[in-house]
This record gives C-alpha cells, sequence and structure tokens, in this order.
C-alpha cells in the first residue's frame, strides 16, 4: 500500500528542485554532494529529533535509502 505524505507533490518537488539546483551551482560531484547531504542530514537528526528517538528514526532513515536505491 503506498505511503500517504502530509507534504503536496508541489512542496516537495519545489525543496527537492532547490537542493538539486544548490548542488549544480556549487559544481558539487557525486562525493561532496553526498558528504554535504550527510551533513545535513545528521543536523537535522541533531536538532531536530529528540535524543530518545534519535536512534530509532536513523534506523528508520536508513532502512528507506536502502528500499529507494535498491528499487523496492
Amino acid at each position: 500500500m503506498p505511503q500517504q505524505s502530509k507534504y503536496s507533490d508541489s512542496q516537495f518537488e519545489t525543496l527537492m528542485n532547490d537542493i538539486v539546483f544548490a548542488l549544480e551551482k556549487n559544481q558539487a560531484n557525486r562525493d561532496l554532494s553526498i558528504m554535504a547531504l550527510g551533513n545535513v542530514v545528521t543536523n537535522i537528526f541533531l536538532h531536530q529529533v529528540n535524543d530518545s528517538q534519535r536512534q530509532k528514526m536513523a534506523e528508520q532513515f536508513t532502512q528507506v535509502l536502502l528500499k529507494s536505491i535498491n528499487g523496492k
């Protein structure tokens, strides 16, 4: 069953386009892009997720990432 998002497709697409534009504007190669995005994710976990939920949410994020790159 597909997952429903509380965000509109438009909100998501706008944010994604802004992120991709920033990476392209800075001519960030694959490694630099992954490093920067990883640091952004880490910052979000550290500053927006309670300590008690951080580990579980990071594990869930990791599983979703793995599923998305494996096409499942």
